[in-house]
């Protein structure tokens, strides 16, 4: 018993169980062939470091432990990175003299301390009995293992019919020693024919040649509602490995002295009795299935993504449906192509093979006369051979190995010169995989889990949860998707897209996330007035839908488009002076095209869209208490950055009610100042402008705030700064003034400035995204009603402009839109409006016009009709 009394958490303690075995059998009068040494190599920045720290081995490439008597190799077990044959053998190499160096002091403290050894008699076979034995059976055994048509199980009924037939012999002789010892005797002539006959004639026992690889078959998606699934054969080994991604938080939890307190890559290795035609009580796992688990698991880890990159918990299932040896390599090759079913980022795949060896050593001093290196053994080459070397790896390198011999010990040089035979093995097998998946796959289909992760503060985390969990168990339940809670982030992965839609409209709804104009949002319509209607979006907030954003057509009743609690998709368009969101219906609506021949245009009422419609925008934002973008990674992830603190003040219908007749009088002489700084008011609004202020000889008024943005940055910036010196007393002069308007007419004003309004922040933010690109001039009106700006050469971001046609070449294709290159080194972006994503390939032409900017500054391109 190795009993670890206390860890200073620095250092693994197996090696140094092994090493305290060693000594602890040296004392005892337990006669043994020790002692032995262990060691354990790493390597960081290609240099191999002797015992290191579990901080040294998160950044080395190699994790060697090395046992080993004076002059023979006993047990290797490497978990890698990708090392190359040559590098690992010179860590071997270096491993054996480290490892002897535990010898002598075992042997010192023995001859002080040690008991004498017990004396043992081995029960032998008589040389007699081993004659008759192989006069009855050698021919016939030689028979059967020469006939390669025999499978596993043909060949052990074959070999189980010349046992009977011995027997029957030797209970017509009565020979009861012969009897008694029959199934040791018998195993000792097959292992006679069969060792003779590798060496003498380098054939195999299915007539294989020494380096042959069994006949290979492998088959990715087998079953395809799986998220992902392989099966593959070799000979008659066979394996079939599933693939189940889950949530970090589904990551397995570990009680251990060292490493860390989670594994979020799982492999479980199953080796039921019906794989070898036996019937037998499935139990827990033993520790055969453990340690060939641990083994496919090791190498498979190896070329896994970091968890930034991929944040799944993966877990691999690999259930054992035929065994005839190496059942451990095919779960490697198995589970390597159903990780990429499954969609899982492998840069390429992990194929293992198990080497062999038989040989012939001298009875008098037990060194090794002469010997054959086997590849891809079979079970009874295994059990009949002197090793079973399992070598994992790469196209690269080599991921995972382990050592096990029968005989008392195998030279370095062999173990060295087997790891050329496994790379060209393992090549054979990789070729066959590459056939059939040789990239993760790409998984849209309804069966794919979505992952997505979200950046909230603790404090909306917590209503979230809600007492006892129950707001969050209450939304797992009605959605099936799981929901997990970190600091500052919330991980949520459903089975497929649709629930993953669903369960960020409950959380939404929940807490709500940062408004931000320009982004899409999905409400209900709380009440309908004559102006609009007030939609409830985004956590219980509260938006005005004005009946001028209904349509791109004329509506003379806001009843005709929406009704209260109709589910619909709006844009927020601004705020307006009350504290109210603006949202607009027409701005998600495709523009309509221009009069047929009957007269009639399209109407945009048809595009209306539906709350199971995808974004055609998703506002990428940030938390107002944390700058780390939400995560995208891995599989369908899909990635909808929130935050529960709004930007703006959102306010009631019945507040907006209220709010509206208390300043009826204050408005009109806060939209006439707006007015009178609106530089992209429409030919129309001036001329009606202009007739309603002859009275008052606001006219002229007009005529010098128009002129002003002509004005140079500077000059603007020097008026920002007067007329803030101004504000208050302009607001007591507006006060006065309204004082003897009516009611009527604010009303009539509003309605009038309405348009004036929408296009002043439309003018604001083209204006403020050219001086963020650098033009000394103003995008003006007569850019923006013009439509059309000259192509420059070469285009640039400062001289991209609204208007400006060019011909652009698709980077990319997206599940809205797509992402063009403008050339120069600008690009922009086309969202999709009824047309079909199949029609475009990247690298085609199309012919652009740019018809606005989004919040970012994107240039947001349309197609021009050629």
């Amino acid at each position: 018993m190795a009993s670890v009394l206390s860890s200073d958490g620095k250092q693994d303690p197996d090696v140094m169980a092994a090493n305290a075995t060693s000594a602890a059998l040296m004392l005892s009068d337990i006669p043994w062939g020790g002692p032995i040494g262990v060691i354990r190599i790493g390597r960081i920045d290609g240099q191999f470091v002797v015992n290191p720290t579990m901080d040294e081995l998160n950044l080395s490439d190699l994790n060697l432990i090395y046992a080993c008597t004076r002059e023979k190799t006993l047990m290797i077990d490497v978990q890698a990175r990708e090392i190359t044959e040559k590098d690992l053998e010179a860590g071997l190499r270096l491993a054996h003299p480290e490892a002897v160096k535990f010898l002598e002091p075992q042997i010192r403290l023995a001859a002080k301390a040690g008991k004498l050894k017990k004396e043992y008699k081995l029960s032998m076979v008589s040389d007699s009995t081993l004659e008759k034995v192989a006069k009855l059976a050698e021919s016939p055994i030689e028979a059967v293992f020469t006939d390669p048509s025999y499978g596993k199980f043909e060949r052990g009924e074959a070999l189980e019919k010349i046992t009977e037939d011995v027997k029957k012999v030797f209970e017509e002789e009565c020979y009861e020693e012969g009897l008694k010892v029959l199934p040791k005797a018998v195993d000792y002539v097959r292992k006679k024919v069969v060792r003779r006959r590798i060496i003498a004639e380098g054939r195999r026992l299915d007539g294989r040649r020494l380096d042959e690889v069994r006949p290979l078959y492998c088959e990715s998606s087998y079953l395809p509602i799986l998220h992902g699934s392989s099966i593959f054969s070799r000979g008659d080994t066979q394996v079939l490995c599933t693939v189940t991604l889950g949530a970090p938080a589904d990551a397995q939890h570990l009680d251990s002295l060292v490493g860390p307190p989670t594994k979020r890559f799982m492999l479980h290795y199953s080796f039921p009795p019906f794989s070898i035609n036996e019937v037998g009580k499935r139990g827990g796992l033993n520790r055969r299935e453990v340690g060939h688990g641990t083994l496919a698991e090791k190498a498979l880890l190896a070329v896994l993504p970091p968890e930034s990159e991929f944040p799944y918990a993966v877990r691999i299932n690999s259930e054992v449906m035929a065994s005839d040896g190496s059942t451990s390599m095919a779960t490697v090759c198995g589970g390597s192509m159903a990780l990429m079913d499954a969609g899982v980022p492998l840069n390429e795949h992990v194929a293992g093979v198990s080497v062999g060896l038989v040989s012939e050593t001298d009875p008098s001093t037990g060194a090794i006369k002469d010997y054959r290196i086997l590849t891809d053994i079979l079970g009874l080459e295994d059990h009949l051979g002197d090793m079973d070397f399992k070598i994992a790896g790469t196209r690269k390198g080599v991921t995972a190995i382990q050592l096990d011999i029968k005989p008392a010990g195998i030279p370095l040089d062999i173990i060295c010169e087997s790891l050329e035979h496994a790379r060209k093995g393992r090549w054979q097998i990789l070729d066959h995989m590459e056939r059939e998946i040789n990239a993760p796959r790409m998984k849209d289909d309804e069966n794919c889990p979505r992952l997505v992760t979200l950046k909230y503060t603790n404090e909306a985390l917590r209503r979230l949860i809600g007492p006892l969990g129950i707001v969050k168990k209450k939304i797992e339940a009605e959605t099936g998707a799981r929901i997990s809670v970190g600091d500052g982030t919330l991980t949520i992965l459903a089975k497929n897209q649709a629930v993953m839609e669903n369960v960020q409209d409950r959380v939404d709804f929940t807490l709500g996330r940062e408004i931000e104009i320009g982004g899409t949002y999905k409400g209900v319509v709380s009440s309908v007035k004559e102006y609009g209607a007030f939609i409830e979006f985004n956590g219980g907030q509260q938006g005005l839908l004005h009946i001028s954003e209904l349509s791109h057509d004329p509506v003379s009743r806001v009843s005709d488009i929406v009704s209260v609690g109709q589910k619909i998709s709006l844009r927020c368009i601004g705020q307006d002076v009350h504290g109210n969101i603006k949202l607009s219906l027409k701005a998600l609506l495709p523009v309509p095209k221009a009069k047929g021949p009957n007269g009639n245009s399209v109407s945009s009422l048809e595009s209306l869209p539906s709350v199971g419609e995808v974004y055609k925008t998703q506002p990428k934002t940030q938390n107002s208490t944390s700058n780390i973008p939400a995560v995208d990674k891995g599989v369908g992830s899909e990635v909808n950055p929130t935050s529960s603190v709004p930007s703006v003040l959102i306010r009631s219908a019945e507040d907006c009610d209220v709010e509206e007749k208390k300043s009826a009088v204050k408005n009109l002489k806060l939209k006439n100042t707006q007015k009178l700084n609106n530089a992209s008011t429409s030919d129309e609004d001036c001329d009606e402008e202009e007739k309603q202020s002859a009275v008052n000889n606001r006219k002229q008024k007009n005529t010098r705030k128009l002129k002003t943005t002509s004005k140079s940055d500077e000059n603007c910036d020097e008026e920002e700064k007067k007329s803030a010196v101004k504000k208050p007393k302009r607001k007591t002069t507006q006060k006065q003034n309204t004082a003897s308007t009516s009611a009527e007419d604010c009303n009539e004003e509003e309605k009038k400035s309405a348009v004036g309004n929408l296009k002043l922040k439309s003018t604001k933010k083209l204006n403020a995204t050219s001086r963020s690109k650098g033009q000394s001039k103003p995008l003006t009106q007569n850019d923006v009603n013009n439509n059309e700006v000259e192509v420059q050469d070469p285009l640039t971001p400062s001289n991209l402009r609204i208007g400006t046609k060019v011909k652009a070449k698709i980077y990319q294709i997206r599940l809205h839109g797509l992402v063009l290159d403008l050339g120069g080194g600008v690009r922009g972006m086309y969202r999709f409006e009824g047309d079909n994503q199949s029609n475009y390939k990247v690298g085609d032409e199309l012919h652009v016009q740019c018809s606005s900017f989004s919040g970012r500054g994107i240039p947001v391109m349309s197609l021009v009709n050629n």
